[in-house]
């Protein structure tokens, strides 16, 4: 044994989870024969966007630099046996062999919107994909397109398409791979009926572009021998194929809970996915549309940029029982949608109605958090669940405010239990029980969902009366 080798063996095992969320990015670190319990170190970065030529793209070098710093930071202190991937999605990386052909457009940019027109004309019909037409650059299909027609000569030089995951799987460990969820969700690119590339895909010419499909969560190879020197990490660390990070967290409930339930992941964009039951019809006008979870499977979905609009209308970090029976007593209502890049009120300028003067910083909070509970609350009618649990996950499942008001809402509905994720991270446990296909884990993470408490009875009767008014005033707005 060598020396090095010596002192990985005394270091505790782990599995590094690599977490890119449209805001921040992370490194969590995963006790290898613990996947369930709580991180041993998360590593948090902001995600950068470089608004400039030839268009606002992602900040790939800087995110790599981080990235080997925090890896290094971890093998410096762990045993990383093994790197899992979770990203966004409606990304996707164009090469030209080992290179870039050109940087990685980001999603939130309206560039694409030039071409809009002509590639609707184009696009495989919602039908056949579960794709809706998305604002911006959402649909992964239109980017690609857009590239291919506003830098021709570069586009016609691309060798490989890589959604977001696979492109740092493949600088990690130099495999070259495609990945179901990231190609099913809403990119126009894939069809769920079929389990393979829409028709957009043979139409345009890019079927060669995209490297086969393997399994997800699954190792495709080890690091490169230069980077596991250079970090300081075994020469057998594996990487695995990555996950869109949604149905990373629908992962340990596929793979424990009771159908039917729906799972609420909550970061950036909450977006509801529903499984088991009976059949749920898509409206592409309301932004459903079918994911493909981590085993092939379809999975009815819905979303709204509900963190950023929580964001938007926040001002502290906190609020109690008390703010939230003051908001709704003083009849404060936010209408939808304080973002315009998704959901089935996209389309709609957001507005507060009532006496917003009157409310302190922690009211505001608290209409921010009965904002996002009401809207998915409306989502998981739209999405027809009508019994079973709802699981909520990442940063939503630690605001008392949004989740009590959450579990009163429903629970006015029927046998529908909310309950909150111990899973901190919101996705990296997902990722990790892929790896090792551990259902044992999945099962001990599900038990420590916490149930979740309804309103006491005073704020309940004013929910039910506030609830009523913002539905009456929701169906005003979007005459």
């Amino acid at each position: 044994m060598t020396a090095l080798q010596q002192t990985q063996a005394s270091k505790a095992d782990i599995v590094a989870v690599f977490d890119i969320g449209k805001t921040n990015l992370k490194l969590c670190a995963l006790d290898a024969n613990q996947l369930t319990d709580a991180p041993l170190d998360v590593l948090r970065h902001t995600n950068e966007v470089i608004d400039r030529s030839p268009y606002p793209h992602l900040d790939s070098e800087g995110t790599w630099l981080w990235l080997q710093r925090g890896l290094k930071n971890l093998g410096e202190r762990f045993c990383v046996r093994a790197i899992a991937i979770t990203t966004h999605g409606a990304t996707a990386a164009c090469l030209k062999g080992d290179t870039l052909a050109l940087p990685i457009l980001d999603y939130e940019s309206d560039v694409c919107q030039a071409v809009v027109e002509d590639y609707r004309a184009l696009r495989s019909g919602f039908e056949q994909t579960g794709s809706p037409e998305m604002a911006v650059g959402l649909n992964l299909g239109l980017q690609l397109y857009w590239l291919s027609k506003a830098f021709p000569d570069r586009f016609s030089e691309v060798t490989d398409i890589l959604t977001l995951p696979q492109y740092w799987g493949w600088r990690l460990s130099d495999k070259k791979v495609s990945e179901v969820t990231s190609l099913g969700c809403h990119t126009d690119l894939w069809s769920p009926a079929r389990n393979d590339f829409s028709d957009l895909v043979t139409r345009l010419g890019w079927r060669d572009l995209f490297p086969p499909v393997a399994a997800t969560g699954q190792p495709v190879g080890t690091i490169r021998p230069e980077l596991a020197d250079s970090l300081g990490l075994p020469a057998d660390c594996v990487v695995c194929n990555g996950i869109h990070d949604s149905n990373a967290s629908l992962v340990p409930h596929l793979l424990s809970a009771s159908e039917p339930f729906t799972v609420v992941s909550s970061g950036t964009w909450t977006i509801m996915c529903r499984v088991g039951g009976e059949p749920v019809t898509l409206t592409e006008a309301d932004d459903m549309l079918l994911n493909i979870n981590a085993f092939g499977d379809a999975v009815p979905t819905i979303r709204f940029m509900g963190g950023r609009e929580w964001e938007t209308l926040r001002v502290t970090s906190e609020s109690d029982l008390k703010d939230l029976e003051s908001v709704m007593q003083l009849g404060v209502f936010a209408v939808p949608s304080f973002s315009d890049q998704g959901g089935p009120f996209r389309t709609q300028h957001g507005r507060l109605t009532g006496p917003v003067h009157e409310l302190t910083a922690t009211q505001k909070t608290a209409l921010a958090s009965l904002y996002c509970a009401l809207m998915t609350d409306y989502c998981l009618d739209r999405l027809e669940h009508r019994v079973g649990d709802i699981i909520v996950e990442g940063a939503f499942a630690r605001n008392e405010t949004y989740l009590s008001v959450l579990a009163s809402l429903r629970q006015q509905k029927g046998a529908q239990p909310v309950r909150c994720s111990a899973d901190v991270t919101g996705t990296a446990q997902g990722v990790a029980l892929l790896w090792q296909g551990k259902k044992s884990g999945a099962e001990a993470l599900q038990k420590d969902s916490a149930l979740v408490k309804p309103l006491p009875e005073k704020a309940d009767r004013l929910l039910q009366a506030h609830a009523r008014q913002w539905h009456e005033t929701i169906k005003s707005h979007s005459v």
